[in-house]
């Protein structure tokens, strides 16, 4: 099993996938292998797998998205390292995808989400909403990438391995340039004290051994604690966690009373759709997006259109509910009761049942 997987991660890195799609992988081989009694998948066959691909859509329910790359991940492996074609003889339809909608917050919203942040959290929320990062841009910016006198974000090896710029909010300018005052002077610390390795990409250490402990290749946003590499022994420091940032966001949300379901990537959604509506163009905001295709930068225009220009018939109506006027009430005195004999106590009057009038109008015919 060990060796298959081996063998997994050295044909996505052929292939120069990213890292994220090489753990994918990974795990849903994994997934295959227990799910079919952990037979060697060179012992199992078309059948198993539309039986795990079924498995996954119809009892875990999952979403077409995920039950496709299961599918991708397992074709991956027969082709391109057990070296056997399946696909044509795997009667498995891809799902279908639905368009979903992004979640978008309004100005005010940003502004009660951010005051419940602060220090990098607050600084890094800032960037997925003025600058339009994901996450993960965010967190593997390098100082060197951080251009303040020009207001511009360079950013290395995104998603689809594209390198593209963005601007730098006014606003950060601040925090941004004492972020990267204190990156600089920790980075120069860890190397004082042996450490101080940076995580370079591919072979670029190999190329230019003096980056690997370059101050301006180190982290925007570092983590607090080193580690040491266990190929080479050296001590290193990566970034901040994603976990540890999106949990902020959320919560600050949270504390905030958003009733959305709000994610880091809530910020990027609304980074564009605040272009779109401030009047620029969608080439420019694909551009700063990153999307290869302007279709996935249109969806943004849905958005717009949903929100505006409709006005529903109910708000042409009167819906105020009549005042019912004051009447009177109708007291229905109950029987009365045998008068006492003389010397006997009278005894206490029950309370009158009141009834009140109804208006005809409402009374049913």
């Amino acid at each position: 099993m060990s060796r298959l997987l081996d063998d997994l991660c050295a044909a996505v890195r052929v292939r120069n996938y990213s890292t994220r799609t090489r753990k994918a992988y990974v795990g849903w081989v994994k997934r295959f292998v227990r799910f079919s009694g952990l037979r060697h998948p060179r012992e199992l066959g078309k059948g198993d797998i539309e039986r795990f691909i079924g498995y996954l859509a119809t009892e875990r329910d999952v979403a077409a998205s995920t039950q496709n790359q299961a599918l991708s991940a397992i074709l991956f492996l027969y082709r391109h390292v057990l070296g056997i074609e399946i696909e044509s003889d795997v009667a498995v339809v891809r799902a279908k995808r639905g368009k979903r909608i992004p979640t978008v917050l309004a100005p005010n919203e940003v502004t009660e989400i951010l005051r419940q942040l602060d220090g990098d959290l607050r600084l890094i929320a800032m960037l997925l909403y003025g600058s339009g990062l994901r996450l993960n841009e965010a967190l593997t910016l390098r100082i060197k990438d951080v251009d303040v006198q020009r207001r511009i974000l360079t950013l290395r090896d995104a998603k689809g391995g594209k390198d593209r710029r963005t601007v730098l909010p006014e606003q950060t300018i601040a925090p941004m340039s004492d972020r990267l005052m204190r990156a600089r002077q920790l980075h120069l610390t860890d190397v004082s004290r042996g450490g101080g390795y940076n995580a370079l990409p591919h072979a670029f250490g190999v190329k230019v051994p003096s980056a690997r402990r370059d101050w301006r290749w180190a982290w925007v946003f570092p983590a607090t604690r080193q580690y040491r590499d266990g190929d080479t022994g050296e001590l290193m420091r990566y970034h901040l966690y994603e976990t540890t940032v999106s949990r902020a966001i959320t919560q600050a949300a949270s504390l905030a009373g958003i009733n959305k379901r709000v994610t880091a990537h809530t910020f990027r959604h609304s980074f564009a759709t605040q272009l779109l509506r401030a009047g620029y163009d969608i080439r420019t905001v694909q551009s700063l997006l990153g999307h290869r295709d302007v279709s996935t930068t249109m969806l943004y225009l849905h958005v717009l259109e949903s929100g505006t220009g409709v006005r529903s018939p109910l708000d042409g109506l009167d819906t105020t509910p009549p005042a019912v006027p004051l009447t009177t009430v109708d007291v229905v005195q109950p029987p009365r009761a045998p008068s006492a004999a003389a010397g006997e106590p009278a005894s206490d009057s029950p309370t009158p049942f009141v009834r009140p009038s109804i208006p005809s109008r409402l009374r049913r015919q």
